[in-house]
């Protein structure tokens, strides 16, 4: 698989493999096709407010995976203060169309975040999971995300979730 590798307009990781580029958050006009592809495939519903929450104040640690011009992959995190004493990173949105799973791009794009979130200082990397999502699950125990704690009826649906830290 030819793969190339380059900096986007604000000097993060951009990498293109075969047709697959992943492009970091533009802007105001990248924000329908984060919501598009969030909407279409997590169990929670995010207002345009969450959205803006984390896409205005971090926008460099936002990325998206495209298959040509195709947008089909996601990531969305944060990183700030945590008990006032060190930087934490956060995975707030993971997507992948489910035509693309098993191809490591889930994979591509945490790791283009936490890259971006250890330049910024952040010593530790947490994220929630449903703990009835298997596949994800197994995706961030493949990074070294450990499980920290059962959140027991965490999401909206219900499901409880597990913490897990990077």
């Amino acid at each position: 698989m030819a793969e190339e590798t380059g900096r986007s307009q604000s000097g993060a990781e951009a990498t293109t493999s075969d047709a697959i580029r992943y492009v970091q958050y533009k802007g105001e006009e990248d924000l329908p096709i984060v919501m598009g592809l969030v909407d279409k495939e997590l169990s929670e519903p995010y207002s345009i407010f969450t959205y803006r929450y984390f896409l205005q104040q971090w926008p460099h640690l936002c990325y998206i995976a495209y298959d040509g011009d195709k947008p089909f992959g996601t990531v969305v995190c944060k990183m700030d203060m945590h008990r006032d004493r060190a930087l934490r990173g956060y995975v707030a949105m993971l997507v992948v169309d489910k035509e693309y799973r098993g191809k490591r791009v889930g994979s591509e794009l945490v790791k283009m975040g936490i890259r971006e979130m250890i330049a910024g200082g952040c010593e530790e990397v947490v994220l929630e999971a449903e703990v009835v999502n298997t596949g994800a699950l197994k995706l961030y125990q493949g990074l070294g995300f450990v499980r920290e704690k059962r959140l027991h009826r965490y999401y909206l649906n219900g499901v409880d979730a597990y913490r897990l830290k990077l």
